[in-house]
């Protein structure tokens, strides 16, 4: 007997291949038949008519932060609500594991650590997770058997350092003894099925107590150390960011990574390409490091989104304007400090100009102060402004834009919430990225679900971009487009009888509403452990969604199933050959 029948579906398999129509049937976590619509003689125990919806495989996203989230919120919400089923995790060098424990104070640092650098609630972190674990194999335990969607994580190069090193991992270089202890952990935990590593050398990534994080200490010599590591276990990764991916990669930067794909022998891949028509030679330059790798032998790939994630603002709390070469040591200053720093003409001068210089690469395009619209406000002077553009304001005021701006932002105490309206939304800019997303060494994802909570609301990119396929800018046909979010990653990282419908393959399966498939807008909502904030958007025409069999999401709403899985390497995943 089937546990479930979905009956005349239009199934896109996520191979590339034409749509049909078919009945599905689904027993013991597997597709057990695909079948003519009608021709199902085998009783289920439950079924539905999916006639005019669409069925495809559970959407893969390969660039997660739910390390945390999953232990309170173990749906994985709103990625699981936007048809993702399974989840990478452990990326850009920071995990929750390994911890030493000889040093109980290391949990307080990684939590402040991952609270600066991936804008997770520190109160959240706090109260949520048990962290009752020290080694990473104990991490990988902790979640096993209560999550909802399948995931997989990545070993943190800085709770590498951190373990072995303490706080001299901030600074310092290991000793070979110290190298060794180092290499030791990290196979204990491929043995326990991390994917493998992941590491950062970005210049935007810093500590809790505002010090670039352990990583970025690292010589080359100890990151191929590490990859050449990862080479002894079956079904793993490598996953790194350098300063170079916000911009245009650096010679050295290309070299690096192609030392690490080749001594390791697997894919490395890196996060985010942004593609901008306005700054032609950057996709070029980014995939160079592809072309070169590929000569040696090995495999590096990137990341890059289908849709334009907005992500706010404020001059009152940490956001991306801090990354600005320059601006981080006014933004840092005491509020009442701040706006009078803010206030004085030659200091708005010199951050004006170091927002614009070729240094603040990628974060050139906050500079343009005028597209910002200003969102919430918190004073009587502010009243009627939220909606409206920065520029409409200033020329109703006489002012440039960024003073304009500052002095809204002041009558606020800082707290005004400021949203940029994007500057790479253009016909060029979308024909750019419709060409790159063909290329070889380019993936789909990057959404950073599960951090930067009240910052970006990056899970709903699945639904987006289907919805935009169908019904908008159509720059792929809807079966390219399901391929590019399920069967590709799943090839990518090697994960076994995943992202395809397919007879005898785990029954990761989404079914929606191609006449309303679409993402809602960013809200906020206070649903975190302490009462915390996060952005939420509601998913649109999404009827169903099952992890191995089992449904968890319907209309939107979690059933409280938790069938996922974690994913562990060799088990889970088989290797991907960079030959």
């Amino acid at each position: 007997m089937l546990d479930h029948l979905i009956r005349a579906a239009t199934v896109v398999d996520g191979t590339g291949a034409p749509a049909y129509v078919a009945d599905v049937g689904i027993r013991d976590g597997r597709i057990a038949l695909i079948a003519a619509p009608g021709t199902v003689d085998e009783e289920a125990v439950t079924s539905e008519d999916a006639s005019g919806l669409v069925l495809t495989p559970g959407f893969v996203d390969p660039h997660t932060h739910y390390d945390a989230q999953l232990f309170w919120d173990p749906y994985a919400t709103p990625s699981m609500n936007h048809g993702v089923t399974t989840v990478a995790g452990g990326n850009c060098g920071f995990t929750l594991a390994p911890l030493n424990p000889a040093r109980p104070e290391d949990a307080d640092y990684t939590r402040r650590m991952m609270s600066k650098v991936e804008g997770m609630s520190l109160v959240a972190l706090e109260e949520g997770a048990p962290w009752n674990w020290h080694s990473f194999g104990e991490y990988l335990d902790a979640l096993d058997g209560r999550i909802a969607v399948n995931a997989g994580f990545m070993v943190g190069h800085c709770a590498l350092r951190r373990y072995v090193m303490g706080p001299d991992a901030v600074g310092g270089q290991p000793t070979p003894e110290q190298l060794a202890e180092m290499l030791g952990l990290f196979h204990d935990a491929m043995d326990a099925g991390a994917w493998g590593l992941s590491t950062t050398q970005s210049s935007t990534h810093s500590d809790g107590d505002g010090k670039p994080v352990a990583s970025r200490h690292a010589g080359p010599e100890e990151l191929l150390a590490l990859s050449r590591a990862v080479a002894e276990h079956e079904g793993t990764q490598l996953e790194a960011i350098v300063a170079g991916c916000l911009g245009q990669f650096s010679d050295a930067e290309i070299d690096l990574f192609v030392g690490m794909t080749v001594a390791a022998g697997r894919p490395l891949n890196w996060n985010v390409l942004t593609i901008d028509a306005s700054v032609p030679e950057r996709v070029p330059r980014q995939l160079i490091a592809g072309e070169r790798a590929r000569l040696s032998g090995g495999r590096i790939v990137a990341l890059t989104m289908p849709i334009l994630t907005p992500m706010n603002m404020s001059l009152g709390t940490f956001c991306a304007l801090n990354l600005i070469p320059g601006w981080g040591g006014i933004l840092g200053l005491p509020v009442p400090e701040r706006i009078g720093q803010l206030r004085d003409p030659a200091v708005r001068e010199e951050l004006l100009r170091r927002a614009d210089s070729k240094e603040a690469g990628v974060f050139r395009r906050l500079a343009d102060f005028g597209r910002y619209v200003i969102g919430d406000t918190y004073s009587k002077e502010n009243e009627g402004l939220s909606g409206r553009v920065v520029k409409d304001i200033a020329a109703e005021r006489g002012q440039d834009s960024f003073q304009c701006l500052v002095d809204i932002c002041a009558n606020d105490e800082l707290r005004t919430v400021l949203w940029p309206m994007p500057t790479d939304n253009d016909p060029a800019s979308w024909e750019l990225r419709r060409q790159t997303w063909q290329h070889e060494d380019v993936l789909l994802g990057g959404s950073d679900a599960g951090a930067h909570l009240d910052r970006m609301c990056g899970a709903p990119y699945t639904t987006r971009f289907i919805g935009d396929c169908l019904r908008g800018r159509k720059l792929v046909g809807l079966e390219e487009a399901v391929k590019m979010l399920t069967d590709d990653p799943a090839r990518l990282f090697g994960l076994r009888e995943r992202g395809r419908v397919h007879e005898g393959w785990h029954a990761d399966l989404v079914l929606f509403d191609p006449a309303r498939i679409e993402a809602g807008p960013a809200t906020l909502v206070h649903d975190l452990p302490g009462d915390s904030p996060r952005l939420d958007a509601k998913a649109i025409g999404i009827v169903s969604v099952r992890v191995n069999g089992v449904e968890t999401i319907r209309d939107d709403q979690v059933t409280g199933a938790v069938p996922g899985k974690v994913l562990r390497s060799g088990r889970d995943t088989r290797t991907v050959s960079t030959k």
